[in-house]
């Protein structure tokens, strides 16, 4: 079974507003809200990564990121490691340089099952206030 690691961004604002991309329809997990971010290459750390692909995805120059944590899951077809951080300071701003939908959404108001189960866990810290 292919293992996946992924870098995960969670881009939040002064106001606790967390911003959000969709996952395309062709793609694994099609149309679920996601935290932007994407696949860590061969000799790249997961801070790299992130950083990368925040540029790709987002536009945004990351300035300041903190490991917060990581979920491992197992689907039916692929298991993905998410390395998760927390992303408070940005130059730039956000916004879906690929095409995808995007939102800002209030990190109280987070909906789980609206995301893959990957990042269940996350979103119960989030929702507690906990990060």
């Amino acid at each position: 079974m292919k293992h996946l690691q992924v870098a995960v961004g969670i881009i939040r604002n002064a106001e606790k507003q967390i911003f959000l991309t969709q996952r395309a329809a062709t793609s694994h997990m099609a149309n679920k809200w996601e935290f932007p971010g994407g696949k860590i290459e061969a000799g790249e750390s997961a801070k790299q990564a992130l950083q990368r692909e925040l540029q790709e995805e987002t536009g945004i120059e990351v300035t300041s990121a903190k490991a917060i944590g990581s979920a491992d899951h197992t689907y039916a077809d692929v298991r993905v490691t998410l390395h998760f951080f927390l992303v408070e300071a940005w130059q730039g701003e956000p916004w879906g340089r690929e095409g995808q939908p995007q939102r800002w959404v209030e990190q109280r108001d987070l909906v789980a099952e609206e995301f893959p189960p990957a990042n269940h866990e996350l979103i119960a810290r989030l929702l507690n206030d906990e990060l």
